[in-house]
């Protein structure tokens, strides 16, 4: 071992692979828009955008910023999700050919002070309760500027990944509902991953997909992790029964155990709280977390695993051990676990 090295390995032909297989489930009518906000989920998003441009008709982003470094590597559709609060803002995003989403009446003002109607997506709260506005007051709006005028009526849904959970039919019904009010050139967009699996019938116009195109979406296992996060051993010890590992000596021996440590802690981006008995990978077999997670090095129950030594990588999640694992056993979700790898890890991304 030259120098001790924790990984995070970026595979695209897998979120090719996953876009691919998201599309086939949606009307072919549909546009398909890849959400790639925060550095694609930490998939490094100028690479990202070159590897899947010929797949997707546009692009999903929140920060401005990001936008205007995207617009340089791609022509496609790129829509600024947070919309703009300012006139500065307004002219650098109308100068770079973004869509706007309108959320509020504060950002309402702005498009009419500028008397811009182009590339504009109105954003109705349905049920979230974040963003968006409320059905009336988008309707004083509509009657009074936008019944002549070709735009997207978005929506976002709070519960799509749970099929039976009674508020998808409601956010559904209203936006539905209203939609039906407005004249016959307004676009539909509610569709994130979890509606595309469980109510592809609701693809319309364009479908937005974030999650899903890197492989964090819990409850699906075709939809592979396009990432490897993996560190090597550099100690294995034997300890007795009844020996505790790690701070305040939260892991107890039982037995008699052989104990592996891995060069990867939170000061790298793993959880601190990550529960004794989370799954990892050490030669392709099943090994466990045991003991709490330090700043730079995990311990692992390895007393299971033939021929293990120093040198050996363990996977926290790959394409083979899904993030989703990680996630679901310690209460956190995928979005978080992607964007959190720390710089001092070294990142590498496999060209196609």
């Amino acid at each position: 071992m030259s120098r001790l090295t924790t990984e995070l390995l970026i595979e695209p032909n897998i979120v090719r692979e996953n876009i691919a297989q998201l599309k086939n489930k949606i009307n072919n009518s549909s546009n398909f828009m890849a959400i790639i906000k925060s550095d694609a989920y930490g998939h490094i998003l100028p690479n990202i955008v070159n590897d899947i441009d010929d797949l997707v008709d546009g692009y999903g982003v929140v920060r401005l910023e990001e936008a205007i470094e995207l617009r340089k590597i791609s022509n496609k559709k790129i829509l600024l999700m947070q919309g703009v609060y300012s006139n500065e803002d307004f002219k650098e995003a109308t100068e770079n050919s973004l869509d706007l989403v309108i959320h509020n009446s504060y950002q309402f003002e702005i498009i009419k002070e500028n008397n811009y109607f182009q590339n504009l997506w109105f954003k109705i709260n349905t049920g979230m309760n974040r963003l968006g506005f409320d059905e009336e007051e988008f309707m004083d709006i509509y009657n009074s500027y936008l019944t002549d005028k070709k735009f997207i009526l978005m929506s976002h849904l709070s519960a799509s990944n749970v099929p039976e959970d009674p508020s998808n039919k409601i956010q559904f019904d209203k936006y539905e509902n209203l939609h039906k009010q407005l004249h016959s050139d307004v676009s539909k967009s509610i569709a994130n991953t979890g509606c595309i699996l469980n109510f592809p019938e609701k693809s319309y116009d364009w479908v937005r997909v974030g999650i899903g195109i890197f492989g964090g979406y819990i409850g699906n296992e075709k939809l592979k992790t396009a990432m490897t996060l993996r560190s090597p051993i550099i100690n294995i010890r034997n300890i007795k029964k009844g020996e505790k590992v790690g701070y305040d000596g939260r892991a107890v021996a039982m037995k008699d155990m052989k104990i592996a440590t891995v060069y990867m802690g939170y000061a790298d981006g793993l959880p601190n709280h990550i529960k004794d008995g989370t799954v990892v990978k050490i030669n392709n077999q099943d090994a466990r977390v045991f003991g709490k997670v330090s700043m730079d090095v995990t311990t692992i129950d390895v007393s299971n695993i033939n021929d293990c030594k120093i040198e050996d990588w363990c996977e926290f999640f790959s394409p083979n051990h899904s993030i989703n694992n990680l996630a679901s056993s310690n209460g956190l979700i995928s979005y978080d676990l992607m964007i959190r790898i720390k710089s001092r890890v070294k990142r590498y991304y496999k060209n196609i």
